[in-house]
């Protein structure tokens, strides 16, 4: 920069700027500068398209292993919360901004974002221009990447990057599983949230959850849903899990490939039958793995609070929150039965097709009987969700906990509910009606819509 640019800084907030450079295995090369910890960090490079939530981006474990770009573009505005982080570390690589907010403003903030970052050594940069980025992994494809502040030569990182290990293959939910069984509760919900959320429910089912990367915001919600919840490790034996005896098992979101998660979907192979399972992003994988379906790459994977699936049972949109690479290639399930499936006997490919016919296909699969295709994502046609016909499971791709993101998935916690108690119609649920369970400010909207309707009767 020039000394006069350095000179207009150094009335600012902002400080004096460090050169940064980002570089990706095809030899697309961003400069920009360092706005958080000095270093030098290789991982996938990816994007998410979340207008807010950047400090549950930042923590949410399903990061391992990536160099994150935000495509809105100032970040940190609001500073951040403690309360709000989804693991007490940062699991992602690196963070890439268009602007980074060193002064945030809001009531509930303790410190800036950068501040954060520095504290937990992530290494960050801004200035880059994200719209060209994105533009480029949509284009191109995820690949590999270096974020660095301390070489900013463009061919020494390449031959670098190059030379790094690729995200295909890693075990990275066992690098963010928790490393001991351990309960959660009501009284480990955050007291700064209850403002805006309403108390837990009385604790009615007793579920285990398998933790390959779970986010705190999705055991809180099964807490608040009436869960007595134990979290394990990922690869904890199936017989020590129902030797628990519990009405239900959950299996969480987490990084990387699902294919290296053996340790967890063996497990779940032997579970499947035996009790209620349901499972959401990586454990929606694990158990389309257990089934014995093929798990695909995807070109640029799904992540942001604005991803559109239909939910094939009831005609519903929902917007959901995605944070994934990976998916299920659903004809890879098994063959089509007709008669469950509009009498259609061929798959499709692009899954839109079962949205336009307005017909939730069947497989028989050969180790679990019926499974349902019950969602479909409506941007790319992928498969989002799935529900066991011949014994208790369901699982969805995406995060029903809105953390962030919007809460129209909500109801799949409630879902899970009824399906511990045993009814067939657990997925029968208004999502209209659900998607503000448990917001306090969902009741103020209906004390307020009836304090109106009374005024004018």
């Amino acid at each position: 920069m020039s000394e006069i640019a350095n000179k207009l800084l150094e009335g600012t907030s902002k400080p004096a700027p460090r050169p940064a450079m980002l570089v990706l295995e095809d030899g697309a090369a961003f400069r920009g500068t360092s706005c958080a910890a000095e270093g030098e960090v290789y991982g996938e490079i990816c994007f998410n398209t979340s207008l807010e939530g950047y400090l549950e981006v930042v923590t949410d474990p399903s990061y391992a292993g990536q160099i994150v770009t935000m495509t809105y573009p100032q970040i940190g505005n609001y500073g951040v919360n403690p309360d709000d982080a989804q693991a007490g570390e940062p699991a992602l690589r690196g963070l890439v901004v268009r602007d980074m907010c060193t002064a945030p403003s809001n009531w509930r903030s303790v410190l800036s974002l950068p501040d954060y970052l520095r504290d937990h050594g992530v290494v960050a940069v801004e200035g880059v221009d994200t719209r060209a980025l994105v533009r480029h992994v949509r284009d191109c494809g995820a690949q590999r990447a270096v974020l660095s502040t301390v070489d900013v030569d463009e061919a020494s990182l390449l031959r670098k990057v190059r030379a790094s290990e690729p995200l295909v293959g890693q075990n990275l939910a066992a690098t963010v599983s928790c490393e001991k069984p351990h309960a959660v509760g009501a009284g480990d919900l955050p007291a700064s949230h209850a403002f805006a959320v309403a108390p837990a429910v009385p604790a009615c089912h007793r579920v285990v959850a398998y933790d390959c990367g779970a986010k705190r915001s999705i055991l809180q919600n099964l807490v608040r849903s009436g869960c007595e919840l134990t979290v394990v490790p990922w690869d904890t034996p199936a017989e020590e899990v129902l030797a628990m005896a519990p009405d239900g098992v959950f299996l969480s979101n987490g990084p990387g490939d699902p294919e290296a998660v053996e340790g967890t979907y063996s497990q779940v192979e032997k579970i499947l039958g035996q009790v209620p399972v349901f499972g959401i992003c990586l454990g929606h994988q694990m158990i389309a793995k257990a089934a014995g379906a093929a798990i695909e790459k995807l070109k640029f994977g799904h992540r942001g609070g604005n991803h559109p699936v239909m939910n094939l049972l009831t005609g519903r949109v929902e917007i959901t929150a995605q944070n994934h690479g990976f998916g299920l290639v659903f004809p890879s399930l098994g063959e089509l039965v007709p008669e469950l499936s509009g009498g259609f006997k061929g798959h499709e490919d692009d899954l839109r097709f079962w949205a336009r016919a307005g017909i939730a296909p069947v497989v028989d699969n050969p180790r679990f009987g019926r499974i349902r295709l019950t969602h479909v994502n409506l941007n790319d046609g992928t498969a989002e969700g799935v529900a066991f016909l011949d014994i208790p499971a369901f699982s969805v791709q995406y995060h029903p906990e809105a953390s962030p993101g919007p809460t129209d998935a909500h109801y799949l916690f409630t879902a899970f509910g009824r399906l511990m108690d045993g009814r067939e119609d657990y997925l029968d649920i208004d999502i209209a009606a659900d998607r503000l369970a448990g917001w306090t400010f969902g009741e103020q909207a209906a004390t307020v819509a009836g304090a109106e309707g009374g005024s004018h009767a």
